[in-house]
C-alpha cells in the first residue's frame, strides 16, 4: 500500500526519518512516498488532506482534528526553550507590542506562542531562513526565529528578545509541544498503527544508530558544525517523540484552551491519538 509522508527538510525530522530512508526497518507492507517541504507548506497540505502522514504545526491540529489522528510518536517538544525572538539591539517583549516582526508561518506554533505572549504584533511572514536577514537589515523591528537558527543567532550578531519556551515554562510549567505527527483517519485504525508503527520503529532506530542517524541528519543542517547539529537533535527528539506523555498532553490541552481565549481558534478539538503496533 502505497502512503504519503510529509517532512520536513530538518535535522530533527531526518534524523527520525532515518531509518525508513536508508532502508533500515521493515516497512509493513507500506511503501512510503516522501513529501518534503517547509512546515507552513505542510501545514497547508494537511488543511487540504493531501497527505495521509505529516509533520504539522501543534498550532494546526485544531483545523484538522476531524481528519487526521495525532500519532503518538514523531513530536518535537521543547523543555524550556523553544522558538526565539530576536533584534539587532537590546529590546524588551513589551517593546515589540504593535511592531513587525518576521514569522516562519502564520499556522505555526512559533506564532500562536508569540501572539499569546505578545499580543497585538504586527506580523510578516517569510520563509524561516531569510529571517536573520531581514532583521538585520531592518526591514522587521524583530524576528521569531525556529529550527537551528535558536542555537546559532548570536553568529550573525542578533540578540535575544524573548524563548517562548522559557515564557512558556514560567507561564505554564509543562512541556512545549511544537511539532506532531498526524494521520489520516481515511486510512482506517490499523493501518493508521501500521505507520505509527514504522515511524516509531525508525526513532528507536536513530536511537540506536546514533552515529549514522547524525551524519544522514547533517546532510539537512544547512552548514550547522557537527556539535550543534547533535545538539539540536537531542533538543527536539527525545523520549516525547517515542510516545506523547501525559504532560504533553495536558500541554497541548493547554495550549488550544489558551489559543482560544485568545481567539486565535475557534474551538478546542478532542486530542484523537493513535498508537503504534506494540513492540
Amino acid at each position: 500500500m502505497s502512503v504519503r509522508v510529509g517532512h520536513t527538510p530538518d535535522m530533527d525530522d531526518a534524523f527520525m526519518f532515518c531509518g525508513i530512508a536508508t532502508g533500515a526497518v521493515p516497512m509493513r507492507g507500506l511503501q512510503f512516498t516522501h513529501v518534503i517541504e517547509d512546515i507552513q507548506t505542510l501545514n497547508r497540505r494537511a488543511f487540504n488532506a493531501e497527505l495521509d502522514m505529516t509533520a504539522i504545526s501543534a498550532a494546526s491540529y485544531p483545523a484538522l482534528s476531524d481528519a487526521y489522528w495525532v500519532a503518538a510518536v514523531g513530536s518535537s517538544v521543547g523543555q524550556g526553550y523553544g522558538p526565539l525572538v530576536i533584534s539587532v539591539s537590546p529590546r524588551s517583549p513589551e517593546e515589540l507590542s504593535g511592531r513587525r516582526i518576521a514569522v516562519p508561518g502564520r499556522y505555526t506554533t512559533a506564532f500562536m506562542l508569540l501572539q499569546l505572549a505578545i499580543p497585538n504584533v504586527q506580523p510578516v511572514e517569510m520563509a524561516f531562513e531569510r529571517i536573520p536577514e531581514a532583521v538585520l537589515k531592518g526591514t522587521v523591528d524583530a524576528g521569531l526565529v525556529i529550527h537551528e537558527w535558536q542555537l546559532t543567532y548570536r553568529d550573525a550578531g542578533l540578540l535575544p528578545v524573548l524563548d517562548l519556551g522559557v515564557w512558556w515554562q514560567q507561564q505554564i510549567k509543562l512541556p512545549l509541544p511544537l511539532g506532531l505527527n498526524v494521520v489520516k483517519k481515511s486510512l482506517g485504525r490499523e493501518t493508521a498503527r501500521r505507520v505509527a508503527t514504522v515511524l516509531r520503529d525508525s526513532i528507536l532506530y536513530a536511537f540506536a544508530h546514533q552515529d549514522d542517524a547524525l551524519a544522514y541528519a547533517m546532510r539537512y543542517g544547512r552548514g550547522t558544525d557537527p556539535a550543534r547539529s547533535r545538539q539540536f537533535i537531542g533538543m527536539y527528539v527525545n523520549e516525547e517523540s517515542l510516545t506523547i506523555s501525559k504532560p504533553c498532553r495536558e500541554a497541548l490541552r493547554v495550549l488550544y484552551q489558551r489559543a482560544r481565549e485568545a481567539s486565535l481558534i475557534s474551538t478546542v478539538p478532542r486530542l484523537g491519538i493513535i498508537e503504534p503496533l506494540k513492540v
